[in-house]
């Protein structure tokens, strides 16, 4: 594991690929692909029923798969412990990079 406290970034720009790096496993990454789909799924489908308790769902999707990802696959401490923001935009900007490729599924 990676030293997390250790290390400071400055922008996403430098964190990003230390993210990817503590999602090398494929099996992590696919449970994140997963969990963020249903996270966009929740919510889609809280604004197309005007039903709001769809929301309360999301986070524990979101969190659901990424976490057994990291502790069942990648055997780390998830980032978004010490870097909030800049995991949550790393989830999507790898959910979108393994959607068209850019990382192997």
């Amino acid at each position: 594991m990676a030293a997390i406290e250790a290390q400071k970034f400055e922008s996403f720009r430098e964190f990003y690929p230390f993210y990817l790096q503590e999602h090398s496993n494929p099996t992590c990454r696919r449970l994140h692909f997963i969990g963020t789909s249903l996270v966009l799924a929740t919510i889609i489908t809280a604004i197309a029923t005007s039903n709001a308790l769809w929301l309360a769902v999301t986070p524990i999707v979101g969190y659901g798969f990424a976490w057994i990802g990291h502790f069942f696959f990648e055997k780390n401490r998830p980032a978004t412990f010490k870097y909030p923001f800049y995991s949550f935009l790393g989830d999507f900007v790898m959910y979108k990079d393994f959607l068209f490729g850019r990382i192997e599924r």
